[in-house]
């Protein structure tokens, strides 16, 4: 007797919801991962409430902030000698605190380049990644989730319900084409077995022979846009009392059939039989997996839904599991839209039992591949910019507090004859070093931060010098003006005022 579980998991994130549905059948698991519109996925409520614990732990990690960084000034105000401070701050050529204030400045520096670098790198992969050609269409598409495994169903039924399900979905109004499969392109799911190319040899426990595979139903593959290539799709000659058929796509192909024209050959399973299923078509490659992305795309193959695969020995079904189908493809006509509403009382006609898991938009599917790297981009880019401002802030308050203790030394260079440019090139110099050193040593780790995460991520972009010139200049034009302000300040000063400060 079979048994399954489902476990649900709701996780809260910008713009939507998480949804992960864990199915199990003996030993072998179903992940599932969606992201639903806000408000159209049913299940465990979030609680808005803020946590103690978390409120705690903030408050006494800002207390503890406040104290250090507070008390860290006045010790630095305490090291003064005695008789500099008699002589006058204005004419002290000491630097009290000074070497502690630049050494903070150029770790923010270096800082602020690592974090800049870090989210260019993965803001510039993310949109690589997302506007590739993932070989079908998601627009004017919804995915409905629903497991017929739950409802009860037997493996017998499962033809019948799929009909029953066709025709009441094509009767929703806005409905141009019905479909269903095991899983669709980047729903997160994955099936995959050895293959046996008829006339080859059977292949090894170590020989690349392993595909991917789902079951669908008629013309699946036109109402995902995947176009063919050569041959025809699975459509209703594909009966269950017909030959066992079965599209490939273009890197099958290539793989187990070079230089040859697969239409007409056949394989199997690496288990069974060379020629268990007769190839009628070839599919154009689609990306189907949500992880490697940065990886070419791998061998796959569909099936008819209602074909039986029957073991040759035993005379049971091979994959019985493999005919429960998970999603249900709607098309909508051009110019219309489908209400979820509709598609809930479509579904409840044909039994109210079905359960629902996700109702979501086929671009919602995609976008939720790429929605944990979107937010840490945006979590990098953050800290990145708030690493900018600190850095900023930092140089401007070293230049401001260089151009007061050197307004005596101003005035007297402009009564001598100095130009105010060359007063704002004098006070420029320090926050000029200081920005240099900074990048001198953030850009070592900033290649090395980025190329990890470059290889880890996206495979090795090709824009990570372009984006660590980027980020570099950026931190230079921003430290620039951030000292540019209040050395232009100081410039600007008569030498009568300079001359009479104290």
């Amino acid at each position: 007797m079979r048994q399954a579980f489902t476990e649900s998991v709701l996780l809260s994130l910008t713009g939507g919801s998480l949804g992960l549905l864990i199915a199990a059948e003996g030993t072998r698991f179903i992940v599932d991962f969606a992201f639903p519109r806000v408000g159209e996925l049913a299940g465990v409520p979030i609680d808005p409430s803020p946590s103690v614990p978390i409120l705690l732990f903030a408050f006494a990690l800002s207390l503890v902030t406040g104290i250090v960084f507070g008390i860290a000034p006045a010790w630095v105000s305490a090291q003064v000698e005695p008789i500099e401070a008699l002589r006058g701050a204005q004419r002290s050529t000491v630097r009290t605190g000074s070497t502690q204030r630049r050494l903070l400045v150029v770790l923010q520096a270096a800082l602020a380049l690592i974090l800049v670098s870090a989210s260019g790198l993965l803001t510039v992969g993310l949109r690589s990644f997302e506007h590739q050609d993932f070989g079908f269409q998601a627009g004017h598409r919804i995915i409905v989730s629903f497991d017929p495994h739950l409802a009860g169903y037997e493996p017998d039924q499962l033809h019948r319900l799929y009909g029953r399900i066709d025709d009441a979905f094509g009767r929703i109004p806005g409905v141009a084409q019905v479909t269903l499969a095991v899983y669709t392109p980047l729903s997160g799911n994955n099936w995959g077995s050895p293959v046996w190319i008829n006339g080859h040899n059977t292949p090894g426990p170590n020989d690349d022979a392993e595909s991917s595979w789902s079951r669908v139903t008629a013309n699946f593959l036109s109402s995902i846009g995947d176009p063919i290539v050569r041959g025809r799709e699975l459509d209703e000659r594909d009966a269950p009392d017909s030959e066992h058929t079965a599209v490939i796509n273009e890197t099958f192909a290539r793989k187990f059939f070079p230089h040859q024209d697969p239409i007409g050959r056949y394989f199997g399973w690496a288990s069974d039989s060379p020629s268990r299923y007769r190839i009628v078509g070839v599919a154009k490659d689609t990306r189907y997996l949500t992880f490697n992305l940065d990886k070419p795309i791998t061998p796959f193959f569909f099936l008819p839904e209602g074909q039986r695969d029957l073991d040759k020995d035993t005379g049971k079904e091979r994959s019985s599991g493999s005919h429960y189908m998970q999603k249900i493809v709607i098309v909508e006509r051009p110019g219309q839209s489908v209400s979820y509403d509709a598609v809930r009382r479509a579904l409840a006609s044909v039994d109210p039992n079905l359960p629902i898991t996700t109702i979501l938009t086929f671009q919602q599917q995609v976008d939720g591949v790429f929605r944990p790297t979107e937010l840490m981009a945006r979590l990098t880019s953050f800290f990145g910019l708030l690493a900018l401002v600190l850095s900023s802030i930092g140089l401007y308050g070293i230049t401001a507090h260089s151009a007061g203790q050197r307004t005596n030394e101003i005035g007297v260079r402009m009564a001598l004859g100095a130009a105010p440019r060359q007063a704002v090139a004098l006070l420029l110099r320090g926050p000029f070093v200081l920005i240099v050193v900074g990048l001198a040593l953030g850009l070592p780790v900033t290649f090395a931060i980025s190329g990890i995460l470059a290889s880890q991520t996206f495979g090795g972009d090709p824009h990570l010098a372009a984006v660590e010139a980027v980020a570099t200049a950026v931190l230079a034009v921003t430290g620039f003006l951030a000292a540019l302000i209040p050395a232009v300040r100081a410039s600007s000063i008569s030498p009568c005022e300079a001359l009479r400060v104290e």
